[in-house]
């Protein structure tokens, strides 16, 4: 029994939802796949913390930052790791399975989007949560059931700190800028939750590593290196001013979005949901389709 134990503390600690919020109400939802923590909570206590429930209406905010980006500006949404084939556009059918302010969220007043023409979908998401990396494998089967008129995107969250969640972001967004994130996004998950390369928490299950062993910048520089990155050009353009403008892009359009934990789900600027209050993963990737639709149908 002992010799289960670390496996059962990583497992727990991999089903954990990420949260921001800890003064909002808790509630199970028992076809959630994944638990809440809050920043004030310990980070060994995080892993065991109840399923929070999503708020009844987003955030109306609207900040300047939040914007369609500059045509020689990165979005601060990526495309897709990578292309998969598009699949058929599913008809949109209202049958009252999905309902608005229980299984998803108006963004109000909506955000722009960066693909003209096109309907995105976006995950808000960290390396560094564990329920991002529960959730990764569903986001790939959504991207890949997207039809032709809609494109994947990522915001790269950082309202964990106590988790050194803003040096994944900084490493995501310079990634992006230098053309890489699309071989380096599932093995930046890999290697913080399988091999612990880039891991902030210890992956034997005794929670965070001493805060002096966790990976910065520097540290993170050498695992993209592996994809052909320069160390000394990783952490400059980590550390500059066009990253800095994408985070604090990217930190302002979760806050417009009312995002308050991860994974958390965006369509065309409009909707958000979980994969808590979809129901479930399965549910997480049908109700995707679903609101898909309904912005493809004008509805």
């Amino acid at each position: 029994m002992l010799k289960r134990l670390p496996l059962l503390c990583a497992a727990l600690l991999a089903l954990a939802a990420c949260s921001h919020d800890s003064d909002t109400g808790n509630a199970v939802e028992p076809a959630t796949p994944a638990a809440t923590s809050s920043v004030e909570a310990t980070p060994a206590a995080s892993a065991a913390a109840p399923a929070q429930a999503e708020p009844a209406a987003a955030e109306s905010l609207a900040p300047a930052a939040a914007t369609t980006a500059a045509p020689d500006e990165a979005p601060a949404q990526a495309a897709t790791a990578s292309a998969a084939p598009a699949a058929a556009a599913v008809p949109f059918v209202d049958n009252g399975k999905w309902v608005e302010g229980r299984n998803y969220f108006r963004i109000d007043p909506a955000q722009p989007t960066s693909h003209p023409g096109k309907i995105e979908v976006t995950e808000v998401f960290s390396y560094g949560c564990p329920a991002c990396n529960g959730f990764h494998s569903t986001v790939q089967r959504i991207a890949e059931t997207l039809p032709p008129n809609a494109v994947m995107n990522y915001l790269a969250a950082s309202f964990r700190p106590d988790e050194n969640w803003p040096v994944y972001q900084r490493a995501f967004y310079a990634a992006q800028a230098l053309g890489v994130v699309g071989k380096t996004h599932d093995a930046m998950f890999d290697a913080t939750w399988k091999t612990g390369e880039t891991a902030t928490y210890n992956l034997k299950g005794t929670g965070l590593k001493p805060r002096d062993a966790w990976p910065t910048i520097e540290d993170l520089a050498k695992f993209y290196a592996k994809f052909g990155v320069d160390p000394k050009e990783f952490v400059g353009v980590a550390n500059s001013f066009s990253v800095n403008t994408q985070m604090k892009r990217a930190d302002d359009l979760m806050k417009a979005y009312g995002v308050d934990s991860t994974p958390t789900m965006i369509v065309n600027g409009k909707y958000r949901y979980t994969a808590g209050s979809a129901g479930g993963y399965a549910q997480a990737i049908e109700l995707t389709q679903w609101l898909v639709a309904k912005e493809a149908a004008g509805k």
